[in-house]
Parts: C-alpha cells; sequence; structure tokens
C-alpha cells in the first residue's frame, strides 16, 4: 500500500525521495527491518494473551529428555508469523504483482489450515487435530490454485534464451570487427524448471507428456505444484519438535530463496549467469524479506527454552511458502538440496514406519531404523541436548544453502 501511494504521490507531485520506492533493494530493506519490529514487538503480548487463553501445548511423554518441561508452554504463536510476513508484504510489496498475489493466497490458506488444527487440539482438546484427510484436501486445494494462478496467468512468462549458432557456449560472435550477441530473450509461457548441477540446465515437464497433449502442459504442472507443497509443508511440520529448529531453518532457507529470486528477476545477473529470467519475479524478493524477517523475529521468543510454539499455524505455512516461492523461480529441483533438513526429517518418517511394517508382516515384530522418528528424536534419544542439535541442523541448513547458491555456476 505505501509502494502504491509514493507511485501516485510520484506521478503527481514533485515529492521528495519518492523513487527510493522504486528500488527493490529499499523495499526489501524496510520489509525485513518492519517484519523484525512486528514479530518481536507484538510476540510479547500474543504470547502473554494465549497464556491468559490457557493455550498451552499438552505433551505425550515419549520418555524425552526436558520434554515433559514443556508442557503448557503457549502454542499457536505462527500467528506472530504470519502477521509479520503479511502486514510488511501489504505496505511495501507490489499487490497487483501475479508472484505477491499467490504467495498471499498461499501464506493465509496454509495457515488457516494450521489454525484449525491447532484450534481443535487447543479448544476441543482433541490431540489429533484436523483430520489427516481434510489436511491433505486443504493442501491439494492450495496446490490446485496456486498451479492455476502459475500456469494459466498472463503475468508469468519467463525470457529463455535463443542462441543463433549451434554453439551456445560462445557468448559472442563478430562482425566487422564489433562484437554482437550470438542469442536473443525470447518471451513467452513456460513449463520449463531449472536442473541443478546441468549443463543448459531446463527441464521442459510437458516432455512427459505425449505429443498430442503437449499443450495442456497444466496436466503434470498442478499435480507436480500439489505433490512438492503437501510434501514440503509436511516436511516442516515433522521439523517442527525442538525449539528454534523449524524457525531458524526457514529463516536460512529464506534466505537462499531470496538470492535466487533476486537474482531470476534481473535481467542482467539471469544474462551473466545463463539463467532464466522471470519478468516481475524481483518482486517476491519484498515477500521473502518479510518472511525471514518474520522466522527471525519470532525465533526471539522461540529460542531454546522457547517461550511459545509455533504450532501447525505456522509449521505448514512456512512449508508451503518454501515450496510455493521455489515453484514461482523455478528452483523447485533444488529443494532437495536447500531444505535437505525438511526432507531428512520427512524420510526419516517414511523409512521408519515403512521398515517397521515390512518387519512385523515379515519376522512378526517390528524393527526400527532410527530410535526415534523425527529424525531430532532419534539424537535427543542418544542424549545429545536439543540446543546442540539444534545448531548443529542449523550448519547443515548453511551447508547446504551454500551449495544451491553454488549450482548457479558449478554445471
Amino acid at each position: 500500500m505505501i509502494y502504491h501511494l509514493f507511485e501516485y504521490l510520484s506521478s503527481h507531485f514533485d515529492f521528495p525521495g519518492e523513487g527510493l520506492f522504486g528500488y527493490i533493494s529499499f523495499r526489501a530493506s524496510l520489509t525485513l527491518l518492519v517484519s523484525l519490529l512486528i514479530s518481536m514487538a507484538f510476540g510479547g503480548k500474543l504470547i502473554k494473551k494465549l497464556q491468559k487463553l490457557q493455550v498451552g501445548e499438552s505433551v505425550r511423554d515419549l520418555g524425552l529428555e526436558g520434554q515433559l518441561e514443556k508442557a503448557g508452554t503457549p502454542t499457536m504463536g505462527g500467528l506472530i508469523i504470519l502477521g509479520a510476513i503479511i502486514i510488511p508484504t501489504l505496505l511495501f510489496a507490489k499487490l497487483d504483482n501475479i508472484y505477491t498475489i499467490t504467495m498471499l493466497v498461499a501464506t493465509v490458506w496454509l495457515g488457516v489450515i494450521g489454525f484449525i488444527d491447532d484450534y481443535i487440539k487447543v479448544f476441543k482438546k482433541n490431540k489429533e487435530g484436523l483430520a489427516g484427510k481434510f489436511k491433505v484436501i486443504g493442501q491439494v486445494g492450495v496446490g490446485v490454485i496456486v498451479g492455476s494462478l502459475l500456469y494459466f496467468s498472463d503475468d508469468v512468462i519467463v525470457k529463455e534464451k535463443v542462441y543463433f549458432e549451434d554453439s551456445p557456449y560462445t557468448q559472442e560472435m563478430y562482425e566487422d570487427g564489433e562484437s554482437k550477441k550470438n542469442y536473443e530473450w525470447v518471451e513467452g509461457k513456460s513449463t520449463k524448471t531449472t536442473i541443478p548441477f546441468v549443463k543448459n540446465n531446463e527441464f521442459d515437464y510437458t516432455w512427459l507428456l505425449p505429443d498430442a497433449l503437449k499443450e495442456y502442459g497444466w496436466l503434470i504442472f498442478i499435480p507436480m505444484v500439489i505433490i512438492i507443497v503437501t510434501a514440503v509443508s509436511n516436511g516442516a511440520n515433522m521439523t517442527d519438535g525442538l525449539d528454534g529448529l523449524a524457525t531458524g531453518t526457514s529463516a536460512i532457507i529464506g534466505g537462499t530463496l531470496a538470492v535466487f529470486a533476486y537474482l531470476s528477476g534481473n535481467a542482467i545477473f539471469a544474462d551473466y549467469l545463463n539463467i532464466m529470467y522471470i519478468p516481475n519475479a524481483g518482486e517476491l524478493v519484498i515477500f521473502i524479506s518479510a518472511f525471514i524477517g518474520a522466522t527471525i523475529g519470532f525465533l526471539w521468543y522461540n529460542a531454546y527454552p522457547a517461550q511459545v510454539f509455533m504450532g501447525d499455524t505456522g509449521s505448514l505455512a512456512l512449508g508451503g511458502i518454501i515450496a510455493v516461492f521455489a515453484i514461482a523461480i523455478r528452483k523447485e529441483l533444488l529443494i532437495p538440496i536447500f531444505a535437505v533438513v525438511f526432507l531428512a526429517e520427512n524420510l526419516s518418517v517414511i523409512l521408519q514406519v515403512g521398515y517397521f511394517k515390512y518387519t512385523k508382516k515379515k519376522y512378526g515384530e517390528g524393527r526400527r531404523i532410527f530410535l526415534m522418528a523425527p529424525l531430532h528424536h532419534h539424537f535427543q534419544k542418544k542424549g545429545i541436548h536439543e540446543a546442540k542439535i539444534v545448531a548443529r541442523f542449523w550448519i547443515v541448513a548453511i551447508m547446504a544453502a551454500v551449495l544451491s547458491i553454488v549450482t548457479l555456476k558449478l554445471r
């Protein structure tokens, strides 16, 4: 809203400083700062309100050190994160930008699903929360909406390099002593995405369709969006088991996505790095700056020992945001790298359950791969303090983030 106000003032009046709001870097900095302030300033007030309403976490005794001490800690703190993302985005982002709209829709939708789940657990005293089938229906719904927006909107386009010569590796050709680019940017709709570590690293989803159905790329694209959103949101939900683990990991992932969005939305950097140029995607930097500020600000209260838990209100939204954002900037195939912590947590549960069922059927007795799943509980069972586990997982997340960014040149 503030962006549009300054845009109006600059077009009608000689208003000092209005040009600053045209710079993504300036608005991203403001967004990050305001998001931090909102989460830190209003977080304490919301925690007191939750304590007054007795919105406390109910804890099952799993035999983990320090677990029972967390009983009664306020939950549903994801409301702090949602507010710190949505409010600065509304203030500083271009609200007519398709990518901004898509991210806000995904954030609100998944936040509502998580809130309903937490509400049932806390106020209805039902530890199971929202039935799994309804949660999946909600995740499929947001996948359909996001996939449709990104596929059918005329504002979602990419610019790709089309070379004039056979070799795409010669960046210039010379005519009459003057240098000339041997390619041009071609703009249009595309279902292509980026494959890490591969030269000319673009993969078109329509390749999976027979020739007669090539024009119906949504048959592949939308189901792909549904699968990724569901997987990553559940991965974040699984990771949210130790103080600050999901929050800090999400902040690190957010920083990685900010780099990708800025480079993909900038024609000069996209040209230099030989990646797809996505017009208007630079605006996503504003949204992800709010995301980073919200998660870091929430750590003020969520770091060990936590004063508040985000609950499904926050964890489902964080995972979904990461998934949708990655898809929007055509970096979804990098998710297993930069979101490796979420992936490991998810896989640990899948492997544990699958192996237990297999061995029970084969030997009559279920066996386990890990001492406990998700993975962070395995290390707790080994006697490692949760603060150390969280710090080590953050280090892994940072290493994965660096590796992800390196893929821009390492092909």
